[in-house]
């Protein structure tokens, strides 16, 4: 692409036409990609240490009860969650389409001697297995796909879920996603970033759409040396809240009564600055606790 694409963009982003996620199997993208995985300066790609260590934490006693289980983590990124729960005795599964991640995560994995098993895909079109106690689906996840793509993906996840096992979903509020779509626009310089290696300038654009609930962010990258283009964009679908995601849960098969919300992965009482909450939901065909190893 060149300036003139620029100039002709079309304008708002309208949902899933430029583009649905950003480019995260990119062998490029991914390797800048885990560096703010990584990074304890921000929570923007991955929670920091501390605040990860909390959430498990409260997975470990909360929701698992201290029994050990094995564990399906899907948009796993590099291993951040597995890992933790995999010291504590769980044998951990992950699924993420970032190969820097997957392979970041499988050394670690391999280095400290944990029962990880980490898989490079897309988790909608991966093997997911089965028998889990737990499948978590966190940070946001769930927001970044389509209806009924994600409709899809909690029906293969539930069928993948032993009697009795739970699923863990970490979901954004309505709210946040309006917030984000009704950004506006705003241009900035790089000398390098998440976009490039070498210098570039980057034009970003957000809007909302009341029609279909879903917030689109589209970047222009323009290579400062070359001045060629690159277009990328996302789009986050949005809920009406509680009984949004209840009715998406039971569309893939999970009952109302099973279906549980809370304010967030720490036990607080109060929805956290970053606009996420946690939803719980059992299999149905099963009862007791999760299914130990």
């Amino acid at each position: 692409m060149d300036l003139m694409d620029l100039v002709r963009r079309s304008s708002p982003p309208a949902p899933w036409v430029d583009g649905e996620k950003i480019p995260w199997h990119e062998p490029g993208f991914s390797g800048r990609m885990l560096a703010e995985h990584l990074t304890q300066d921000h929570d923007l790609a991955s929670r920091r240490e501390a605040t990860i260590d909390r959430h498990v934490v409260w997975i470990q006693t909360a929701l698992l009860e201290g029994h050990p289980t094995r564990i399906l983590d899907l948009g796993c990124g590099p291993g951040l969650y597995a890992s933790r729960l995999a010291r504590l005795g769980h044998a951990c599964a992950g699924i993420a389409v970032s190969p820097a991640s997957i392979g970041y995560a499988r050394e670690r994995a391999t280095e400290a001697s944990l029962d990880c098993r980490y898989v490079l895909g897309d988790v909608r079109e991966a093997d997911l297995g089965e028998g889990y106690g737990l499948a978590m689906f966190l940070f946001g996840e769930i927001n970044v796909f389509r209806p009924e793509d994600a409709r899809a993906l909690l029906l293969r996840t539930r069928e993948a879920l032993a009697p009795g096992g739970m699923l863990l979903l970490e979901a954004h509020t309505l709210e946040v996603l309006q917030q984000a779509g009704r950004a506006g626009s705003s241009f900035s310089t790089h000398t390098s970033g998440l976009f490039g290696d070498e210098p570039y300038l980057q034009l970003e654009e957000s809007s909302w759409d009341d029609a279909t609930l879903t917030a689109t962010t589209r970047w222009w990258i323009v290579d400062a040396r070359s001045a060629q283009v690159e277009r990328h964009a996302q789009t986050v679908q949005a809920y009406d809240d509680l009984e949004g995601y209840r009715r998406l849960l039971e569309s893939a098969g999970f009952e109302f009564e099973d279906v549980r919300f809370h304010p967030s992965l720490t036990g607080d009482d109060v929805t956290g600055e970053d606009g996420l909450f946690a939803i719980t939901a059992r299999r149905a065909d099963g009862a007791g606790r999760t299914r130990s190893r």
